[in-house]
């Protein structure tokens, strides 16, 4: 199975673990986190950087994207990076259920955006549900924003520091709180 065909296997079911989608999704966990630690082991350039990514995540990275290090990412092979991004460092993506980031974007310090998240059942608690995360153009998110499962942002968006994005929010508002609500139109 090629790698980015995976994504809309798992966008149509649960995942519970000992089925082959399971395993499959872990073994290439466990590739990717190699490459992530390889990648933050040292100092990059920018140049350097865009190329260990685009080994993550399988896609070639635009020059105009800066992503400055630690940055850290699980599976990797879901995320499709646009043009003139900024991500500044320790920043988190979960993306086994995809993150699009378009044109413009700027990821500040310690964001996590996640894809993923564990079913409600008790019975199938360690299994999965995978939501694709997007952050359309010219969006910012603040220092240590969490973006939930699911959730677009909407463009030229901003996200306040320390918020937590449970749903969409939309095109040019400002968003702040846990969870996060329109406080501004701009």
């Amino acid at each position: 199975m090629i790698k980015h065909e995976l994504l809309a296997k798992i966008q149509r079911q649960e995942i519970l673990p000992g089925s082959y989608m399971y395993d499959e999704i872990h073994r290439l966990k466990a590739d990717n986190e190699r490459l992530v630690v390889e990648m933050n082991q040292h100092y990059q350039t920018a140049e350097e950087m865009r190329a260990s990514l685009e080994k993550i995540t399988g896609r070639a990275i635009d020059a105009s994207v800066t992503i400055s290090q630690p940055f850290y990412t699980d599976f990797g092979k879901h995320i499709s990076f646009g043009k003139d991004i900024f991500i500044n460092q320790n920043v988190t993506f979960v993306d086994l259920g995809g993150i699009v980031i378009e044109d413009h974007v700027l990821i500040g310090p310690m964001c996590r955006i996640i894809s993923v998240n564990h079913l409600i059942d008790p019975t199938k608690r360690r299994g999965l549900s995978v939501a694709a995360v997007k952050i359309e153009e010219n969006a910012w998110l603040g220092a240590n924003v969490t973006v939930l499962p699911g959730v677009t942002i909407g463009k030229n968006a901003v996200i306040a520091a320390d918020s937590t994005v449970t749903k969409d929010v939309p095109d040019n508002v400002i968003v702040a709180g846990t969870p996060a609500k329109v406080i501004k139109e701009i």
